[in-house]
């Protein structure tokens, strides 16, 4: 299946990391940087004006678009099978907003994230919405599709996993996270924070240090704040 993807940064980093396309939209003129990089990889070209691209492509296209392979999804096997010692790995509970989930996956390229784990069904997917607002990073980023969080808790808690939830009704804070370890964190719904279950069967809730009045965060704001605090303390 082909997916549109659209935005100068999501489309160059296409390019670079190999991802296979098939043809490459631009306005008359325009994003030469694109272009060049196209050519080195013998890729299709289709320059256009500017009304026939906004006819073709998804709106704020930023005049630059792709069509491409959509993107895969990495199986929890094959992501605990990769060798590295204390992994990190981010599970999102059911995610709709793909605005969120684009965001996530550019702290996780930020802050060295082994992979994003989300639910196949009932939550945000990889949609161009995701790509672009990730700028490129959701080419650098492993994303494992699961169909059940709790089953893949189980099965990351046999892979030596801590499973560390997210809670503003919690004592811990991430600053008491385990960072000597693979540790999973999961980032709650927007709205609804974790559900019960998962929350159950985490092995620890932190919370945020927060002042102020205002005592819950965006997902993806909670999501770049845990993410860096493991990573300031790793001193990767």
């Amino acid at each position: 299946m082909a997916l549109i993807i659209t935005g100068k940064n999501t489309v160059l980093e296409a390019i670079k990391t190999d991802h296979k396309i098939f043809e490459i939209y631009l306005v008359k003129g325009t994003n030469k940087d694109v272009s060049f990089e196209a050519n080195k990889k013998n890729i299709k070209v289709i320059e256009l004006d500017k009304q026939a691209i906004n006819n073709l492509l998804p709106r704020n296209n930023q005049g630059v678009g792709a069509k491409v392979t959509e993107y895969q999804y990495l199986t929890i096997e094959d992501a605990l099978n990769k060798p590295k010692n204390n992994k990190v790995f981010i599970m999102l509970d059911s995610l709709e907003d793909p605005h969120n989930l684009g965001a996530i996956l550019r702290s996780a390229d930020a802050f060295n994230v082994d992979g994003i784990i989300i639910p196949k069904n009932r939550s945000v997917q990889l949609t161009n919405t995701v790509a672009k607002v990730s700028t490129g990073s959701i080419e650098h980023v492993d994303v494992i599709g699961v169909t059940n969080l709790n089953q893949t808790i189980k099965k990351l808690k046999e892979n030596n996993f801590w499973i560390v939830g997210t809670d503003a009704d919690t004592k811990k804070t991430i600053h008491d996270i385990d960072i000597d370890t693979n540790i999973c964190i999961v980032i709650g719904s927007e709205g609804k924070g974790i559900s019960r279950l998962v929350k159950q069967n985490c092995d620890y809730v932190v919370k945020i240090p927060m002042g102020g009045h205002v005592n819950s965060l965006n997902a993806s704001v909670s999501a770049a704040l845990v993410l860096y605090e493991v990573f300031r303390r790793k001193g990767e």
